[in-house]
Order: structure tokens, then sequence, then C-alpha cells
């Protein structure tokens, strides 16, 4: 979307003034070929402008542009695995791809969300954009200070624009709880074009792995740290991002000083040595940048960790931001268990949710 916007005010904003299709990868699955957001633009003349797949399916895609341009009739198309033996357009690489294809007028209101996009883009200021999938699609741009008038969706539009992340949201048969709000909550695409929330892991064990793989699947940018670099390899952790050899607490301090550490940054340290603990959540706590710090250890681990902190000079005050033993108390010992306990305590937090069982409660469980 970012490549293809100045071709699109070009067309819609020109002096010949017409329509065009917008294609837009919403959801992919598999070794995909391109990422969610990833956009081309249809002429009526059949021009095309950027690339949803490679190659794979753009013939396809024009054929069902022409279309949308012809009735106005938004539509998602979902794309598979090639097979020889099915004349559909498919993808080599054997993912799959779901793209909507919608007409956008060169309307005064149109013009001026995709120029208000423009703008925050040139300036680096955090923005998504709010698309009905239906058959006549509504637009709103989001920003950090924006009012939403779609009072079903803003939480979460706000919470996608928060964490950086782009996808789907929505479903068609959500409970109502304001007799003036809409009767459904229809799906929706939300492409932002923010930084992504980052998940920093210390420490490389199997229980670092496993949440690394949760954390890419929640669409954070996962960094592994460790001062070994026998153990810290991006082999054996093919779902981190990166992959820091060197001792943890200089990492950070590196990262605070750059300013690269923020209220998104959520930090898990893993790795029950306390040579690398006590100094990691030192340098950490005393930043107040930091959006959730976290260690994992038994409550007596926990206990002596805490005590090693208050000798180094921690203060209650910070100390108390630490969330130790890490994790919601599922049952779980394996690894992967783990990490989903971890996990489920980052988004917890982040939603300010009690994290309780929801068939014991009452009332609507999506929050507005």
């Amino acid at each position: 979307m970012r490549d293809i916007l100045p071709d699109l005010l070009g067309v819609l904003g020109g002096a010949d003034a017409r329509p065009v299709a917008l294609c837009r990868v919403v959801a992919t699955a598999g070794s995909a070929p391109r990422e969610v957001g990833a956009a081309m633009v249809v002429t009526a003349e059949s021009e095309v402008f950027g690339s949803v797949s490679g190659g794979c399916v753009e013939g396809a895609l024009v054929h069902t542009a022409q279309q949308v341009l012809s009735d106005g009739i938004a539509v998602v198309e979902q794309f598979g695995i090639e097979d020889p033996r099915d004349p559909a357009p498919g993808l080599t690489c054997g993912g799959q791809i779901d793209v909507v294809v919608e007409r956008i007028e060169p309307t005064p209101k149109r013009l001026g969300q995709l120029r208000r996009l423009a703008d925050a883009l040139a300036a680096d200021e955090p923005i998504a954009v709010a698309t009905t999938l239906t058959a006549d699609p509504e637009w709103y741009l989001a920003t950090e200070t924006s009012q939403p008038p779609w009072r079903r969706l803003d939480r979460d539009v706000a919470d996608m624009l928060a964490t950086g992340r782009s996808g789907v949201i929505g479903v068609d048969d959500c409970e109502v709880t304001d007799p003036a709000a809409p009767t459904d909550r229809p799906r929706t695409f939300v492409q932002t074009f923010a930084p992504a929330a980052r998940l920093i892991v210390v420490g490389a064990n199997d229980f670092v792995r496993a949440l690394s793989a949760l954390g890419s699947t929640l669409g954070m940018r996962v960094t592994v740290v460790d001062a070994r670099p026998v153990f810290a390899t991006p082999e054996r952790f093919p779902d981190a991002d990166e992959v820091i050899v060197g001792w943890p607490d200089r990492y950070l301090a590196e990262q605070i000083r750059d300013r690269q550490i923020g209220s998104t940054t959520a930090l898990c340290v893993m790795t029950h040595d306390t040579k690398f603990d006590v100094a990691t959540l030192r340098t950490a706590l005393r930043s107040p940048t930091f959006g959730f710090i976290g260690a994992l250890g038994s409550r007596r681990t926990a206990a002596d960790r805490n005590r090693r902190l208050r000798e180094e000079g921690v203060e209650e005050e910070q100390l108390a931001r630490l969330r130790s033993p890490l994790g919601l108390d599922l049952g779980g010992h394996t690894p992967a268990e783990v990490a989903v306990a971890v996990a489920a305590q980052l988004i917890a937090e982040r939603h300010g949710a009690p994290a309780a069982p929801l068939f014991e409660g009452a009332g609507p469980i999506h929050r507005n």
C-alpha cells in the first residue's frame, strides 16, 4: 500500500480522474509470497500498479478487478496451492492468500483519506486504515489521537495500531450492549503503518524457542539475546527476527539509550542464571519505558532474585513492575505450555483483562 499510494493518488487525483480497483492481501497462511497489506491497483484500461503475489495470481485478479469496477461490489478472493489438475490460478509457493478487491472512487472524501494517509507516512506518524469486508466497504483512518466513529470496533483497531499489527478483526454475530451501536460487528481489515510491538527474550533454551515462535505468531518483533554464541544462533531460533550474541544487560542499555524501547516492548527473562538475570532486570527495571517486564522461575527463585535486586539498589517501586514468576497458572510444564502461559499473560495485561474462564462470567465477551 505504501509503495502504490503515489500511483493510486495520481490516477484518482489527476486531470482525467477515474475509479480504480484496489486489491489488498488481508490474510496469509503457509509460505505466502507477499505479506498482509501487499497491494495492487488496476484501472479500467487494465493498467496494473503493484503486486500481491509476485505474478502467481495477478492475471486472475485483473479479471476480478474489471468485474468490481463494473458493478461496484467488493469481493474477497482466496488463492491456495497451485494444482495442475485445477484450472483455477494458484500459488507455486504452497501458501494461501486472501485478497479483497474494491472499487475506489475519486470522491473528495476518499481523496482526503488517501492524502491524509500519505501525509502520515511521510511524517512517520503511526496510522491505520480500517476497511469493512462488505459488499460496499467503509473506510476510516485511525491515529493515536483519533476518535473512530465505529463504536463497536474502535478498541480493536486502537489495539492493532498500538501494537503495529495488521489483519482481520470482527465477527458477524457479536453481542450488542449499546442501543446506539450497529446490530453487527462487520469483519474489518485493519492495515497498520506503525512499528510492531517488540518481544525481547533473554536466554537460549527450549522455553525461549517456544515463546519466540508464539510471539512471532502474535505479530511481535522477536529478539533473542544470550551471551553464549554456541546456543544463540539463528538456526536454533528460526522464528526470531534477530538473535543477538552479547550480555543482555549491555544490549538493553544500548537499546534504551537509542530509544528503541517503548510502551509496547515486553521483556521476558528466561535464563535461570543469576549472573544474567540480576544485571538484566536491574537495567530494565530502572528504565520506565518498558511496557512489560517478567522473569521465569519458581517462587523460591523469584524471592531470591528479588533479594539480589534490592541489594543491587533496585527500589521497591521499580521492583513492583516485575512479573515473576512469569506466566498465568495454566498448569503446564513443557516449553510449549509455558510459552502459552506467558503469551496469555502478555495479552491479558495489554488489554487489562482478568484472564478468567469465559464460561464463569456473564455478559458480552468482546469489550467495547
